[in-house]
């Protein structure tokens, strides 16, 4: 099944061109927290799956094109993610790169991104007013925790994947000497992290393990690289998060990025495709107005 969340946090089910609006089948009290639905929902699947299913057969279609897609799911109560996972990534960053050489995800572990960096595929990146900082596109698969869990052994890890998305992990660099920020907050810039188009089930990915994983600038292939390339998997990555703190339904986690990391500017337009899970568009523009502390 593919999951859209659109326009004032609507949840649609995704069939072709078209999604078919399904808000009507959660609990009434979620009115007040439509960001949270996603959470129940995944919380609640083997109750909602039918539910959903059910309220399809009576939603009239909509057409995709028409509506703004977001994030799927908006309140994700994390974003982990995983530096250093792909071998031919590790170094070209040159001095711009805080991971240590030789070091990859399985020694840093994890760092977390600002869930309210997120943005859906009917958003934009925006980029700091005026800012002469380099930033760069990363592209990456998203996994959607489906079970709360901790100490997860990696044998088991699987079971706790609810889906995938696409991703893409926006960055401001350092500048040695210059401008030296944590990794967290370069990458948790207003819609710093384009999640989407949909959530596609675990179901539908039977293979997450070997996707092509692409990306584009204005149309010229920028990364291209195969999930089977990832130093650390899905499966240990869930069981390195679990080992430091509990994981939830709907948490995030962006898998690293593979070589070909670049910059890009307002007015450039970044595509993503990965294999089974679906391809997305954004542009890139300055933001209107320029922060008290700019960078």
């Amino acid at each position: 099944m593919k999951i859209a969340v659109f326009n004032d946090y609507r949840v649609g089910i995704v069939d072709g061109e078209q999604l078919f609006d399904v808000t009507s089948a959660f609990p009434a009290l979620l009115q007040d927290l439509p960001k949270q639905r996603i959470n129940w929902m995944i919380a609640h699947w083997d109750e909602m799956k039918g539910k959903l299913e059910q309220a399809k057969k009576s939603a009239a279609a909509v057409a995709i094109a028409g509506v703004t897609l977001l994030p799927p799911n908006p309140g994700a109560g994390h974003v982990f993610a995983a530096p250093a996972n792909y071998q031919k990534h590790i170094g070209e960053l040159g001095d711009r790169a805080v991971t240590k050489a030789g070091r990859t995800a399985r020694e840093q572990g994890f760092f977390l991104m600002a869930p309210g960096s997120m943005v859906g595929a009917g958003g934009a990146i925006l980029i700091p007013k005026g800012s002469s900082r380099r930033f760069d596109h990363e592209s990456e698969l998203a996994v959607i925790v489906g079970r709360a869990g901790r100490n997860i052994p990696r044998s088991q890890a699987m079971d706790y994947v609810f889906g995938y998305a696409c991703l893409i992990d926006a960055t401001m660099r350092i500048e040695p000497g210059v401008g030296e920020e944590e990794r967290s907050m370069r990458k948790s810039f207003e819609s710093f992290t384009p999640v989407g188009p949909y959530l596609v089930t675990a179901d539908e990915v039977p293979h997450p393990g070997a996707l092509q994983n692409r990306l584009w600038v204005n149309g010229e292939l920028k990364q291209q690289a195969n999930t089977k390339d990832m130093i650390v998997g899905i499966a240990e990555l869930i069981e390195l998060i679990s080992s430091v703190l509990p994981i939830s339904p709907g948490d995030v986690i962006a898998s690293g990025t593979p070589e070909g990391v670049g910059p890009f500017k307002p007015g450039d337009v970044v595509k993503i495709e990965i294999e089974s899970v679906g391809s997305m568009t954004l542009p890139v523009r300055e933001c209107e107005e320029r922060a008290p502390r700019a960078y």
